[in-house]
């Protein structure tokens, strides 16, 4: 087979059209790649971008880390797929969420440490993201103060989210999972109608919050300290969504960045395990367009909900966390790994082949590449010794070509590094969740 046709296509006949199943050459071409080629230089001078870029399950921990530390370092089986790079990114294991329970829950810690256990009465209770720390401190300055994505859009549920980010109150901050959405969103300019169709809805939102905001204050005067402290949380993200319209009113007659949609697969399915190489690289495709145009400058990703995920030939990422201890499965386990860290090395390519300044966009833009779970020797969802690559940001003062070892079961809190990424951000916060300071030898 030689050619492609859309999904979209359809029978004609009599003046009736009908569509079709899909086809396998509805497909793209076996073995196809992405056109998408960078920009040679981007649009705006150098400011500081963050990316949090989550694989959920764990990964063979024994193919993955390295045996050496320091800067002398060998690259581990896994980790040779970034040969080319090593000198624009840190290794970093040992580390963890002291507070974490593990297993499936670890996109809801990953950037949060909280313990969601941890309020009397409630069974789930998360705070703050880094992502949102970094994005409130850059909120006035982008069209986006930051973007959600997924695998799943929306927020999923308590221990099995759909998204990394969560707002002052931990209220999940929902995620976009269609490329073309999240295009249009970004790039595609809207009509006169459609931003008066716009602005009354935006209206139609304030006057429901402010109406919604006067009740419960009166409420809060009449009820309980517990039910005060709730009302509390809820007023605050009623709050956080007025902030929310008020920013992109604002930004409503700004025109959008005009980015070309040739070599975007935008048609690509998450849920598709044929499609799951071409969906990664064009979600982090429009990802270095959103920085390139400076759109945002915090992004969160979530390649796949825990519980969940394709290898890059379909194979059941779950199910071969599960490997106890087989030999086949870590090995298939392991080639998941490999073909997660090619799609992570294209977008590095990416971003480090487009000059800003004096320096490239990887030199402004902090990346951080990890899972919330570490599937051990035998497939036990720990929550110690994450696996966590950390790269670029050398502008910003970040320090690489290393292997941070640390004791797993004696180790600073993987808090410290988001606080170190947070401070190297710009932003000035002097701890984060349960950190006890920067990470000794990365900033």
């Amino acid at each position: 087979m030689s050619y492609s046709i859309s999904r979209r296509t359809v029978l004609r006949g009599l003046g009736v059209a009908l569509s079709l199943p899909l086809l396998n050459v509805m497909r793209p071409l076996k073995g196809a790649d992405s056109q998408f080629k960078p920009w040679s230089r981007s649009q705006v001078e150098p400011v500081p971008r963050a990316i949090f870029c989550y694989v959920p399950n764990g990964v063979n921990i024994q193919q993955w880390q390295p045996d050496q530390t320091g800067q002398g370092y060998q690259l581990s089986s896994s980790l040779k797929v970034l040969e080319e790079l090593r000198s624009e990114f840190s290794v970093i294991s040992g580390l963890g969420h002291p507070h974490s329970e593990g297993g499936h829950s670890g996109a809801d810690t990953w950037l949060t440490g909280a313990d969601l256990k941890a309020v009397p009465g409630k069974d789930y209770a998360n705070t703050i993201s880094a992502d949102q720390i970094v994005a409130e401190h850059f909120s006035k300055q982008t069209r986006y103060a930051s973007l959600q994505l997924s695998d799943q859009s929306g927020t999923g549920s308590a221990g099995h989210s759909h998204t990394l980010s969560f707002d002052r109150s931990g209220t999940p901050l929902p995620a976009e999972n269609s490329p073309q959405r999240l295009f249009q969103r970004l790039f595609v300019p809207e009509s006169a109608d459609d931003k008066q169709a716009t602005l009354r809805r935006f209206h139609e939102k304030r006057s429901i919050l402010d109406s919604v905001l006067n009740e419960a204050n009166r409420l809060s005067k009449r009820v309980g300290k517990e039910d005060r402290e709730k009302l509390d949380q809820y007023l605050s993200s009623v709050r956080q969504t007025e902030l929310r319209i008020e920013r992109m009113e604002s930004w409503i007659d700004r025109p959008k960045p005009q980015v070309d949609r040739k070599d975007l697969q935008l048609s690509s399915q998450p849920s598709d395990a044929h499609d799951r190489p071409m969906w990664i690289d064009v979600m982090l495709e429009i990802s270095y367009l959103a920085f390139v145009t400076d759109s945002t400058r915090v992004i969160s990703f979530e390649w796949s909900r825990e519980a969940g995920g394709f290898g890059g030939g379909g194979e059941n990422h779950h199910e071969l966390s599960h490997h106890g201890g087989d030999a086949g499965m870590l090995e298939k386990l392991a080639n998941i790994d490999r073909f997660h860290l090619g799609r992570l090395k294209r977008f590095m390519e990416f971003l480090a082949s487009t000059r800003e300044g004096e320096g490239t966009l990887l030199d402004s833009s902090v990346l951080m590449f990890g899972s919330g779970m570490n599937s051990g020797k035998g497939g036990e969802h720990s929550p110690k010794n994450l696996p966590l690559l950390l790269a670029g940001g050398k502008r910003l003062g970040m320090r690489h070509n290393q292997h941070l070892g640390f004791d797993p079961e004696s180790h600073p809190p993987l808090s410290n590094v988001l606080l170190s990424i947070i401070q190297k951000m710009g932003v000035a916060e002097s701890s984060f969740s349960d950190s006890t300071g920067t990470l000794t030898g990365l900033v």
